[in-house]
């Protein structure tokens, strides 16, 4: 079920009452969500609730081993040593069945094709099987894992509410798209009574109604001319193709950004509090700065499960860029099944060498012009800098294959991109949204704003309403289900 559907506006009224009406019967409360989540996700497909179920079931079957392991400790040397033992294998086989199932799903085309390039006698035909990739499935899988993993370094306590547990994995707001969210945040909040706060539903509705402005309006309507530019590159100059890959990434931006905007604000309409998972990235003075502010939910999930435990910065400068590169081709390849998410990946890596060995790929934690209005002229050169790389990154990320990639970059880095390039409408929708990012770059989400005037917020949410109906562009899937 899409959000930017009639379906979802009937499904979330209807979700909303009946779970307030549970409001003092917690295990109730959390059964309903676990079935209206089930039931939005299997709008789509009701045969892939079989693998959330599969998977939720996995990790919290991992939990209670653990638990039921760790029961034997501290008699004697050996059993510690037994129980250690007993633990990390528990995890390690949640591990590869998760993973199995993500590669089976995700991956298995990808690798029979690779293999086939390189065996031309193989028949590919036969190899070759026809999955359906389930929404959102990398999302959820690594939400589960972390309620393992965690488990297993002792962050959280095992789970004995598998209500609770089923509910924190298959939460419908975040579910296929995320913010991936920790087993410490989220899980504990299925566990204790929760009351209705109005203030937070209506900050909730002011977050869904900006998230609806992003996808619907900018990046359903940057889809258009970047889809149609993409589907004819040959015919098309370097100028058009670079306001293309332009356009591009604020449809990204917006359209994952919206959908992260959407999610926040819906779970806080049922007393839930989500991670944020945008920061204004492209406001950044530098490319691990964008990094810190984009898809913070899965960036901090590498970060904390492949990067520090392979040492992270503690170790030397030759390891540090060894475990960057690991994260990004990583990252890339989890993104999808396409050599271009691992070009992309080592493309983003290549960006922060400079950084590392020059040891300023910490320098910006704050945001940029936090106690002005505007940013300074080296600001603006660098933030205008960092987009650029990062849009020029976004060619590799939309493209089919690397043969298109390479048609791209040879018509942008051509005498063609001095010529006269077509424009889109679309940039007055994103010139708007950069504007009201600008001035609410504080805060949580940019409608978390101060106006004394009732009217004149009314003004404001009533003319944002219209500018959804009035300038919508075709609807969109979300370009982040695919992953």
């Amino acid at each position: 079920m899409l959000f930017n559907s009639i379906e979802f506006l009937v499904f979330l009224p209807i979700a909303f009452a009946f779970y307030w009406l549970l409001k003092d019967r917690l295990k109730l409360q959390n059964a309903f969500v676990v079935i209206s989540s089930y039931f939005f996700y299997g709008w789509w497909d009701w045969r892939f609730l079989i693998l959330i179920a599969f998977t939720s079931a996995c990790s919290y079957a991992s939990g209670l081993l653990i638990e039921k392991v760790r029961t034997k400790e501290n008699h004697n040397e050996n059993e510690d040593i037994y129980c250690k033992r007993w633990t990390r294998r528990i995890t390690a086989i949640n591990i590869v069945i998760n993973l199995l199932i993500l590669g089976v799903f995700k991956y298995y085309n990808f690798f029979v094709e690779s293999i086939v390039a390189l065996f031309p006698t193989l028949n590919a035909d036969r190899l070759l099987i026809n999955i359906i990739l389930p929404v959102g499935i990398s999302f959820y899988t690594f939400q589960a894992l972390s309620y393992s993993i965690d488990v297993y370094r002792r962050k959280i306590e095992p789970n004995n509410d598998i209500i609770a547990f089923f509910a924190f994995v298959s939460f419908f707001p975040q579910l296929v798209a995320g913010p991936i969210e920790r087993a410490t945040n989220l899980l504990p909040q299925f566990q204790q009574k929760r009351t209705f706060d109005y203030a937070t539903a209506v900050d909730g509705c002011r977050q869904m109604l900006w998230g609806f402005f992003k996808k619907m309006v900018v990046a359903d309507n940057c889809a258009v001319f970047v889809d149609q530019v993409w589907s004819d590159i040959p015919s098309f100059n370097g100028s058009t193709l670079l306001v293309a890959a332009i356009l591009f990434s604020f449809q990204i931006y917006c359209d994952f950004s919206g959908y992260s905007d959407i999610a926040i604000g819906c779970a806080k309409l049922f007393g839930i509090k989500l991670k944020r998972n945008f920061n204004v990235p492209y406001f950044s003075r530098d490319i691990a700065e964008f990094w810190r502010r984009w898809h913070i939910s899965l960036t901090t999930w590498f970060r904390d499960y492949i990067y520090i435990p392979l040492g992270g910065s503690r170790v030397s400068k030759a390891k540090i860029i060894r475990n960057t590169f690991i994260i990004f081709l990583v990252s890339g390849f989890w993104h999808g099944a396409n050599w271009t998410f691992i070009v992309w990946g080592a493309f983003h890596a290549i960006l922060f060498l400079p950084l590392i060995l020059r040891g300023k790929n910490r320098k910006y934690t704050d945001i940029v012009a936090m106690n002005r209005k505007m940013p300074t002229f080296k600001e603006l050169l660098q933030m205008s800098f960092t987009f650029l790389l990062a849009a020029l990154g976004w060619i590799i990320f939309r493209s089919d294959n690397i043969s298109q990639t390479i048609l791209i970059f040879s018509s942008i880095f051509s005498s063609s991109l001095f010529q006269v390039p077509l424009l889109s409408k679309s940039f007055i929708f994103i010139i708007v949204m950069l504007v009201v990012e600008w001035i609410n770059r504080d805060k949580d989400h940019p409608f978390q704003i101060t106006i004394k005037s009732k009217l004149l917020r009314y003004v404001i949410y009533y003319a944002i309403m219209l500018t959804i109906v009035l300038f919508s562009g075709n609807q969109e899937t979300f370009i982040y289900f695919q992953f």
